[in-house]
Formats: C-alpha cells, sequence, structure tokens
C-alpha cells in the first residue's frame, strides 16, 4: 500500500484539478491511499461533486497557502499551517510515503531537506524529470533545477540516483548514464564537465560518454546528467518548442480547407506527436537525495498530470522501496569518491 499527502492548495488550479487528479488515479491502483491536504471547506466543495471511494482518502486541514511568488525559504519557515508544510510534515512523521505539490518550487525543495533531511552521502538531492525520446522510452533527466552549480562529485551522486531511479521505476534493466555536453568527445566540456567524466568513467556502471543536446531525444541514453542551470533551461527550451511546433501546426491547418483535409488523413500522425511530447504523461519531478519522496508537478498541471504522477511516479517509488535503495548505493558511492579524489562530501 501507498499512502500519499497531495498538497491539494498548491497550483494554478487548485485545488480543483488537483484533487481531480489525484481521485482519477485511485480507480488505477487498489492499494493507493490519499491524504488531500488543504482548507477542509474549499475541499470537501470540491469532493462533493465527486464519486470517490470514501475509506481510501482523508482530509487534512490546512489554513495557510504558499503562495508562488512566497520567498521559498521564509514561507516554508514561517507558514507552519501550509497545506504544503503539513503534507511534508506527515512524510516526516510516517504518515504519508510521499508528497506531490504543484506548489511553489522552491519552498518545496526547501521543505524536503529542511523537513525530511537529506540521505547520508548526498550533498545536494536533484530534480528529475522524464522526456520524451523518439526511438524508445523516456529519457531521464537531473538535474532540471534543484542546484544552479554542482561539483563533478555531486554529478556523480545524480548519476547513481538517476542510475537506480531508472531500474526501479521505469524497469530499465541496464540503463546507459551520458553526460549533457557540447560534444561527444572526452576532452570537450568545461572543468566541470571534464572533471566529472573522469569519475563517471572510474565509478560508474553504464556510462556512455558525453551525449549532446541534439541527441538526447533519439535514444542516445536513458540518463542524462548536467547541473540544474543547465538543465532547468534545457528543459524549458524543449517545453517552450514543443508548445511552438503543436500551436504552428493548429494556425496553419485552420488558414485553408486543403489543409484541414490533409490533416485529417494525418491525425493518427499528429496525436502520436502530441502524445510523445505531452508534458502532461509523466506529471512530475522527483526530488532525489532526500529522506522520503517529493514529487513536484508543474504549477500548470491540470488533473492528468496529477493522476500521472502518481500512478508512474509515486506509487512505483513507495512499492520498489526506492529510497532505502538509493541510500544503500549512495553510502557506498560516497566512500569509493573518497578514495578516488581524496574529499569530503560537504556542501
Amino acid at each position: 500500500m501507498a499512502r500519499v499527502a497531495i498538497d491539494a492548495m498548491g497550483g494554478d488550479h487548485a485545488p480543483l484539478e488537483i484533487i481531480s487528479g489525484a481521485l482519477s488515479a485511485l480507480n488505477f491502483l487498489d492499494d493507493l491511499n490519499l491524504v488531500l491536504v488543504g482548507h477542509e471547506e474549499k475541499i470537501l466543495e470540491v469532493l462533493e461533486k465527486m464519486k470517490y471511494p470514501e475509506e481510501r482518502v482523508e482530509i487534512r486541514h490546512a489554513s495557510e497557502i504558499i503562495e508562488c511568488d512566497d520567498d521559498p525559504g521564509l514561507s516554508i519557515r514561517n507558514k507552519k499551517n501550509a497545506s504544503m508544510v503539513k503534507a511534508l510534515q506527515m512524510v516526516r512523521s510516517g504518515e504519508a510515503d510521499a508528497v506531490l505539490s504543484a506548489g511553489n518550487t522552491g519552498a518545496l525543495m526547501a521543505g524536503g531537506v529542511l523537513f525530511l533531511g537529506r540521505l547520508s552521502g548526498i550533498s545536494r538531492p536533484a530534480l528529475l524529470t522524464p522526456m520524451p525520446s523518439f526511438k524508445g522510452e523516456p529519457v531521464l533527466f537531473l538535474d532540471v533545477g534543484a542546484n544552479m552549480d554542482s561539483r563533478p562529485e555531486q554529478l556523480l551522486q545524480y548519476a547513481h540516483m538517476g542510475r537506480i531511479y531508472a531500474q526501479q521505476v521505469l524497469n530499465y534493466r541496464e540503463p546507459r548514464i551520458a553526460l549533457l555536453n557540447v560534444g561527444v568527445e572526452k576532452n570537450k566540456g568545461n572543468v566541470q564537465v571534464k572533471q566529472a567524466y573522469s569519475l563517471f568513467e572510474r565509478l560508474l556502471p553504464g556510462f556512455c560518454g558525453n551525449v549532446e543536446g541534439t541527441e538526447v531525444f533519439f535514444n542516445a541514453a536513458e540518463v542524462v546528467i548536467c547541473d540544474g542551470f543547465v538543465g532547468n533551461i534545457f528543459l524549458k527550451t524543449s517545453e517552450g518548442l514543443s508548445r511552438a511546433i503543436l500551436s504552428f501546426f493548429r494556425q496553419e491547418i485552420d488558414n485553408k480547407l486543403s489543409y484541414k483535409l490533409g490533416a485529417l488523413l494525418l491525425k493518427p500522425v499528429f496525436l502520436g506527436l502530441r502524445n510523445k511530447i505531452d508534458t502532461s504523461g509523466y506529471g512530475g519531478a522527483p526530488l532525489l537525495g532526500v529522506n522520503g519522496l517529493c514529487i513536484k508537478c508543474h504549477g500548470s498541471s491540470r488533473a492528468r498530470s496529477i493522476e500521472q504522477a502518481l500512478i508512474k511516479q509515486a506509487y512505483p517509488f513507495v512499492q520498489n522501496n526506492v529510497t532505502r535503495k538509493l541510500q544503500s548505493a549512495l553510502e557506498k558511492l560516497a566512500g569509493d569518491i573518497e578514495e578516488n579524489t581524496g574529499s569530503g562530501q560537504n556542501a
């Protein structure tokens, strides 16, 4: 059984879309239980219009909301009755196995570290997101925004966490891990990436070298590693480009009758493209490296994103006890890094 605390008030379309998506996931998972955390009256207003297994849904009242423009560090400490804070506290106390929020990203990152703590052997947690691959299953990309700067040994930590996540959640038997770089040659890139390459070669099973941005979507690797500054730019550029492409097709098709007729014939192709680049397909980005599971969904998430984040990420993560497996791997890695570099793990 998995019990997930849902920040029902976080996100642009809360609480309706958040609750709708969470309840929808119950139809696919018989042993998933939910705790909807937020303003009780507003949650009940939404629930009154829906059919759901009441015995699998609990409401936990929270009188405050961390807004998207709130200061992350201050709000997570000062708004003690916020829905996000109470959801995180449930994971810390063992009342829930995971927390999911579409609210303030910085606050959730800060709260994940503050309330749950870091796993032993990890200096900085990282955000992971699945991205589409046009020649196979999704590619895992991390870090996508938790840390703007990362040392080579921290990139190695991300790689080991990505590898375990790929194996345990997406069932990739032997995932290939690559460093995002400006070229595939070993001597390319900045100092950070060159040093990371050397560590990856010695200490990372499945390392397949550097990958350029042009090859990420074409099955060059199952896991791609970079720092959060590069990763966040890559992620948002990709999302923006996908929206622009779909918008372009819609506008052009509407301009001529002949285009509309042609679009009818190509409808399966367009639907396939949309499904490939639909960011709601996996729903959210887990924060790896904290002692528990935090999933950050996009602020504009609709019901399908929340549903998919629960089905494809939160549930298998909990069922496969991925936190314990991450801890075991990171403890071993810390000793390997110490032996090979003579450096500690201080942030």
